[in-house]
């Protein structure tokens, strides 16, 4: 049977910067713990502070190498931060792969960062279904700023936009990433470009492209919206990173002021309390599954007795009556 926890007291010390108490919260979210109720009731009152900025891109653009220059620059302003790398899942234990991480050794001894490697186990958007609740266990906790990095799986990697105030999609010069951003739509959902590995051959060309392709989407919109910045970097010496961060205090303005910043939380919010009240219809579904109920419907779609929609009504019925 686990081991229950103080939670009150768990929030408390988290609240008092105790890195032990965030990653055991966290800890918590990860394992789905029956105590997940009593942790999201302790957190709510304490979030809505953190700005929370999402990294996205495809593998080899330097998207932990652009985590870690970001983490010095914000550290430097005297912003608290906080990371969450979302990796693939390792196939023998199910944790994250950590070999990104290495990388971010030079802010482990800085009580102002805390970083936590979670593992997709298999989620197909690239961000672990605990993603959301581990972002508001580090906002309760008193962090200025949560960067999201997203490990780089193409077309579902878009789903990081639905957690951040601000997207930042990294590309870099020779991987083809301008066609790459233009078939994946990741340029409608970035609000700041950055081309990495700017001393490279091609930057110039990449830059040029970019901005052509942000401006022949901005025809097609009406009404107030933001222009995608464009910034280069080479995240590797630190250059261009505080032209980023500006970018990213810009964006956040732009926000507040537009009443963009409200809608997106809520908008996230939203995101949340479906996925949560889904969780809940499965597991209910299971339980209809183990009666039967749900077999016995499909069997008489197979032989077309009844079609899909209407097993459907008598399953949600079904489960309506049980209550």
């Amino acid at each position: 049977m686990p081991r229950t926890v103080d939670v009150g007291e768990l929030v408390e010390r988290a609240r008092a910067g105790q890195p032990r108490a965030v990653a055991r919260l966290i800890s918590l979210v990860e394992d789905a713990s029956p105590q997940l109720r009593e942790v999201a009731a302790a957190l709510a009152p304490f979030t809505g502070r953190a700005v929370v900025i999402g990294l996205t891109g495809s593998p080899g653009v330097g998207k932990s190498t652009t985590t870690s220059a970001l983490v010095a620059a914000f550290r430097r302003q005297g912003r608290r931060v906080g990371v969450l790398a979302v990796d693939p899942s390792s196939p023998f234990s199910g944790g994250a792969l950590l070999g990104d991480r290495v990388r971010m050794q030079d802010h482990a001894t800085d009580s102002g960062v805390f970083i936590r490697s979670m593992a997709t186990r298999g989620h197909l958007g690239g961000l672990a279904w605990a993603t959301p609740q581990a972002l508001r266990v580090l906002d309760a906790a008193g962090f200025d700023v949560v960067l999201v990095e997203t490990v780089g799986v193409g077309q579902s990697e878009v789903e990081v936009v639905s957690l951040a105030d601000s997207t930042v999609v990294l590309l870099a010069p020779g991987m083809g990433d301008g066609i790459q951003a233009a078939k994946a739509g990741i340029l409608e959902v970035g609000d700041v470009f950055v081309v990495n590995k700017a001393d490279r051959d091609g930057a110039d060309a990449t830059v040029r492209d970019l901005k052509h392709m942000i401006s022949l989407g901005r025809r097609e919109r009406t009404g107030p919206s933001w222009r995608p910045a464009v910034v280069r970097t080479v995240a590797s010496a630190g250059q261009g990173v505080d032209e980023l961060v500006a970018a990213l205090d810009e964006h956040h303005r732009w926000l507040v002021a537009h009443g963009e910043l409200e809608r997106r939380r809520v908008a996230r919010a939203s995101s949340e309390i479906e996925a949560v009240a889904v969780a809940r219809l499965r597991a209910e579904l299971g339980d209809v599954h183990q009666g039967g109920a749900l077999g016995q419907l499909a069997k008489q779609v197979t032989s077309g007795e009844i079609d899909p929609y209407r097993a459907a009504d008598e399953l949600v019925a079904g489960l309506r009556a049980g209550h």
